[in-house]
């Protein structure tokens, strides 16, 4: 095991964190010496971010609280272009007015997890938010060829993963998107004369562009630059971290309730506790470790800690065990709590009857209706906690009732409300 000069590295070491990195040694005694400023990036393609970033946003996190200079970097420029990385097809080319409306609602789920002080009372350590389109955006393309192009074959960036997987799968790749891993090369470059950044961090998808920029940050004559990526997260099952049946784990509460994200920790296979409460909450490893060798119906009072710690790092303690209060209520007290998640229905449609199967479907509990019926065929639908075993049952609102809350299995509760 190394044995880590920096409080930074031996973290990220002991939680798994580390993939991969460039220079371990020389990143563990760069960081040992004193402050450190290092970056992540983060294209702004849509409003919110995904509980697949996550990883990366802590490993800025642990960064900031070892007393290093963190840096969220926004691509408001890089997001005109996209990145080929891991993807079949151009991306969608935003307007100016999205990719900056994107940019301030991603500032809110980044605050959650760093602390950006003014610059007059500050700390030395604060996070910043940059955007490469302060640099990008008035580039004078023939200087840049000349300038930056010229450091850059071809043939090397014909061998990267990203571009070798479309090429072979003779899915189209173009010049805009090829000059992609140019402009985020130049960013670390830039990143570096700005604010002495020394370190990139990312998933290990983005191997290939961080080496790129430390590659160019050589030949432009720059500090010792440095890559740390790291693992990119599945399950147990084999299942890419945050895909689930009905969409990504979004990070924005107004795209997923702090319910909805605290059931999402709640529902983690067995396999996967120990590991995720190492990654994804701040608990001391020894309780980790306690917490982890619980075995049977025990690792479930592992699963409610693993929830209410992760959702509490992003929406805050209080919305966290809010939550949990609300689960303990809708699975053992068997009440339709308010906090739930809640689907509006046109009033009328509920006091007339709701057939089972559009309403399990509206619900989100199910795809389509073969699903629903499938479901209640194998005993795992409620209407109230009343099972439900006909698939031609209708759903009615009583007259004294203010929802009527439908189930899927043990750990799937929505609120069907009149409106």
């Amino acid at each position: 095991m190394n044995q880590f000069k920096s409080d930074f590295l031996k973290i990220l070491h002991e939680r798994g964190f580390v993939h991969q990195c460039s220079d371990l040694d020389g990143l563990d005694a760069l960081c040992a010496a004193g402050p450190v400023t290092a970056y992540v990036g983060y294209d702004c393609t849509g409003p919110s971010l995904h509980v697949g970033h996550l990883l990366s946003i802590m490993m800025l996190r642990w960064f900031q609280k070892c007393g290093h200079r963190p840096i969220a970097l926004m691509g408001g420029g890089t997001t005109r272009v996209g990145d080929p990385s891991g993807k079949d097809e151009s991306r969608k080319i935003l307007s100016l007015e999205q990719i900056e409306e994107n940019k301030a609602s991603l500032r809110e789920v980044f605050s959650r997890f760093l602390t950006f002080g003014s610059h007059v009372t500050g700390s030395g350590n604060d996070a910043r938010m940059a955007d490469n389109a302060e640099w990008l955006a008035p580039l004078n393309y023939i200087e840049f060829l000349r300038d930056v192009g010229r450091h850059f074959s071809v043939n090397r960036m014909l061998t990267f993963e990203s571009v070798k997987m479309r090429l072979e799968r003779e899915h189209e790749l173009s010049f805009l998107e090829f000059n992609y891993m140019i402009l985020q090369a130049y960013d670390f470059v830039e990143l570096n004369r700005r604010y002495d950044v020394r370190l990139q961090m990312g998933g290990s998808d983005q191997w290939g562009n961080i080496i790129n920029g430390i590659d160019l940050g050589r030949r432009m004559g720059t500090s010792q630059l440095y890559a740390l990526t790291c693992p990119l997260i599945t399950t147990s099952s084999g299942t890419k971290m945050g895909k689930t049946a009905q969409g990504a784990i979004w990070l924005k509460a107004e795209m997923l309730s702090p319910y909805a994200y605290w059931q999402f920790w709640r529902n983690t296979d067995d396999a996967d506790v120990g590991r995720f409460l190492k990654l994804f909450t701040e608990l001391p490893l020894a309780e980790i470790e306690r917490l982890a060798a619980l075995q049977g119906q025990e690792i479930n009072e592992a699963k409610k800690v693993l929830a209410t710690e992760a959702t509490a790092l992003l929406h805050g303690r209080d919305a966290a065990e809010e939550a949990a209060e609300t689960a303990r209520q809708a699975f053992e007290a068997g009440v339709a709590a308010e906090g739930l998640p809640t689907v509006e229905i046109p009033r009328d449609e509920l006091i007339a009857g709701l057939g089972i199967l559009s309403a399990t479907v509206r619900a989100g509990l199910a795809s389509s209706n073969s699903e629903a019926r499938r479901a209640i065929a194998n005993r795992a639908i409620r209407v109230d906690d009343a099972l439900v075993e006909d698939d031609k049952a209708t759903v009615v609102l009583s007259a004294t009732a203010d929802a009527v809350k439908i189930s899927m299995g043990k750990k799937r509760h929505v609120l069907l409300k009149p409106v």
